[in-house]
Order: C-alpha cells, then sequence, then structure tokens
C-alpha cells in the first residue's frame, strides 16, 4: 500500500491538466472582470453624449 501512495505522489501526469484549467479559469475571470468595466464606462460616456444632445437644439 506504501508503494502504491508513493508511486501516486511521484506521478505527474494530471498535473499540467490542472495548470491549464487554473490558468484559463484565471483568463476568464480577467476578461469578464474587463469586459464588465468597459461596458459600465462605454454606456456612461453613450449617456452623457445622449445628454449633451438632447441639451442642444439641432433643429
Amino acid at each position: 500500500m506504501r508503494k502504491f501512495f508513493t508511486a501516486f505522489r511521484n506521478r505527474e501526469d494530471g498535473a499540467v491538466t490542472v495548470d491549464w484549467v487554473v490558468l484559463t479559469a484565471g483568463l476568464v475571470g480577467l476578461c469578464i472582470t474587463a469586459l464588465t468595466t468597459l461596458e459600465t464606462e462605454t454606456l456612461g460616456l453613450v449617456n452623457g453624449v445622449a445628454d449633451e444632445l438632447d441639451e442642444r437644439n439641432i433643429f
């Protein structure tokens, strides 16, 4: 039994998969954060332009 656990501990077959899962999850989280921030700032800018255009008499 001890030999089995020692061999299991020394194997590195699944370690690369775990690394890629963690890196991919971090990248997805970073993208979601960036897109949420970008969306919020863009909507604020659009609303500011719309308010400015509403105040001016174009016709």
